[in-house]
């Protein structure tokens, strides 16, 4: 399509992050130019080996080559998250080892190098931590000139967080990365409570998917890769539901009639460690002499987004009901 958007997708490939990936490849606003992966939810092999597969489930493995970057953070240790997302990342129970070589150099070489070649024409959507951008960031101190919009899923704006009680997981794996990103950058910031409060799914939703996914090989994905999460958000919180920040965060950079409030503030990242680590300080009210770059989603159109992520899982055209 004519209006598409370019984007490289910086990932750390669970089983939302797949969910991710499908909608990014299967919409017509998005020409999807590569993925770029990351160390963050799992074993750093098995998120590389998940891209692969969720590229092929969409068709596209041919298409849209897959750059291996970070496999640690900028200076700290991390943890993996399998207790949530299942061994290997996916539930638990898709193991995959796709015959598909990985394109040849490191992911933040290959931001920078797509960057320069195509000035304003390029965009980041980022759905890990953010090592792979930090990295651009240095290899090219004009990044934030060379593209044309990034979009950030991460942080947690003056709410709990959902690795501690400061911080979402993405921002705790790397603070030093976010710290660089929110200050280098003019980015978008799809944070953890707007996910939280308008991009869960629960039971009826999770049900209409079970009941399609005989039929729909997407379906069947789905809930295989979402089990254990599932569970986990059963013992955790007592509900049946899954939260889709990465899918959130695609969904609208794609169609932005689902943003229906933002505002810009300023961000900063706490790179300490301690309790405080990866905490996301928003500076809503304006207290300090500080630029407002980082433009925050408030309020989505949460039934959109339903209809958009249930049209790609059941029809794999995020654009069916349309």
């Amino acid at each position: 399509m004519s209006d598409s958007r370019r984007i490289i997708l910086d990932t750390d490939t669970a089983g939302d992050d797949t969910q991710a990936i499908l909608l990014a490849a299967l919409s017509p606003r998005i020409h999807l130019e590569s993925l770029t992966v990351v160390a963050g939810n799992v074993a750093f092999d098995d998120e590389v080996a998940n891209a692969k597969h969720t590229l092929g489930l969409a068709g596209v493995a041919d298409e849209v080559p897959v750059y291996e970057g970070a496999r640690s953070p900028l200076v700290k240790d991390h943890e993996t998250v399998e207790h949530v997302h299942g061994k290997g990342g996916l539930g638990g129970n898709v193991f995959p080892d796709p015959d598909i070589p990985s394109a040849e150099g490191h992911a933040a070489t290959h931001i920078v190098e797509a960057a320069r070649e195509s000035p304003g024409e390029l965009s980041l959507v980022c759905i890990g931590p953010l090592t792979n951008v930090a990295l651009a960031c240095r290899l090219e101190p004009e990044l934030n000139e060379l593209l044309d919009e990034v979009w950030v899923m991460g942080g947690a704006v003056n709410t709990i967080g959902n690795d501690t009680p400061s911080a979402e997981y993405n921002f705790w794996v790397d603070p030093d990365a976010a710290k660089v990103v929110v200050d280098e950058l003019d980015a978008t910031l799809v944070d953890w409570g707007v996910c939280q409060r308008q991009g869960t799914l629960e039971g009826p939703q999770l049900e209409a998917i079970g009941a399609a996914a005989e039929e729909s090989r997407l379906a069947k994905f789905f809930i295989s890769v979402s089990e254990r999460v599932r569970e986990f958000t059963r013992e955790k919180h007592g509900v049946d539901a899954t939260t889709q920040p990465d899918s959130l965060t695609v969904a609208l950079f794609a169609y932005r009639d689902l943003v229906e409030r933002s505002t810009a503030h300023y961000v900063d990242v706490d790179e300490r460690e301690g309790m405080t680590r990866g905490h996301s300080l928003v500076d809503e009210l304006s207290v300090l002499d500080e630029s407002p770059t980082t433009e925050v989603v408030k309020e989505i159109d949460e039934a959109g987004f339903e209809r958009l992520f249930m049209d790609t899982v059941l029809h794999g055209d995020p654009e069916h009901s349309q």
